[in-house]
């Protein structure tokens, strides 16, 4: 097996909350590999989404180690964490999270942008095709649907070529079609080989990966492989567009 492009082990992260101490991770082990297509699931307050935060380089865990692709995380200075953040990790999110007075195109250079990359335009051009969005470039996001926006973020998270995507409940506000449709593109970017972990409390979405851990009360609960993953190009045959919907 490849090396692990996520290594953890003890990682614990504490909150202090007034006179109290919130343990969201409590000495978390864990290894995804190139190439693997995990869901992290868990209730509120189970620390997925703080877990998330931690190996996104969003947050500093407060014991522990993280290694990310081989590189030892924890004692980056907040510069480095930021240049990992924009290299290295696609970020997909549930409200999208695009400049609303900018193009779709405009949104997806600009990590190029930060990279100082210097062929933006035909790389951004290039990300929003892979997406289905080459005929939407010149559209902000008010003139694209949820699922075009979303489309939009998928193109951003892939243009820099990251080692590892994450998605923090990217199906989260779509209705059924759509949000197979965009897992259809994760399932798609998963088959070329770049690795991808969701963060979501939707067992059916949940199902689209090949491997799910559950946290609990900051721990891992379990963490096994899907046996059979749904493919969402199926799902997506046997649901109405959205002209038949209407009619």
């Amino acid at each position: 097996m490849s090396d692990p492009v996520i290594k953890v082990r003890g990682l614990c992260k504490d909150y202090v909350m007034g006179t109290n101490v919130v343990h969201a991770l409590r000495d978390v082990d864990l290894e995804i590999h190139r190439g693997e297509f995990v869901a992290i699931m868990g209730p509120s307050g189970s620390g997925k989404s703080t877990f998330m935060n931690v190996i996104g380089c969003l947050d500093r865990p407060t014991a522990g180690q993280y290694w990310l692709d081989g590189q030892e995380v924890q004692g980056m200075t907040d510069n480095q964490l930021a240049e990992v953040r924009n290299r290295t990790i696609g970020f997909v999110f549930q409200t999208y999270n695009l400049l609303p007075r900018t193009t779709a195109l405009k949104n997806v250079e600009l990590p190029l942008m930060y990279a100082g990359v210097k062929d933006r335009h035909k790389r951004a051009a290039e990300a929003l095709e892979r997406v289905g969005l080459g005929q939407r470039m010149d559209h902000k996001p008010n003139e694209l649907s949820g699922g075009q926006q979303q489309r939009v973020a998928i193109a951003r998270a892939i243009v820099n070529d990251p080692v590892l995507i994450l998605g923090d409940e990217p199906t989260g506000n779509l209705d059924t079609r759509t949000g197979e449709e965009v897992m259809a593109l994760f399932q798609e970017l998963n088959r070329q080989c770049k690795t991808v972990v969701l963060v979501t409390h939707e067992q059916d979405i949940a199902e689209h990966c090949k491997r799910i851990v559950r946290f609990r009360d900051g721990r891992i609960q379990s963490d096994e492989p899907v046996a059979n993953p749904v493919d969402a190009r199926d799902i997506i045959a046997t649901l109405p567009t959205a002209d038949d919907a209407v009619a």
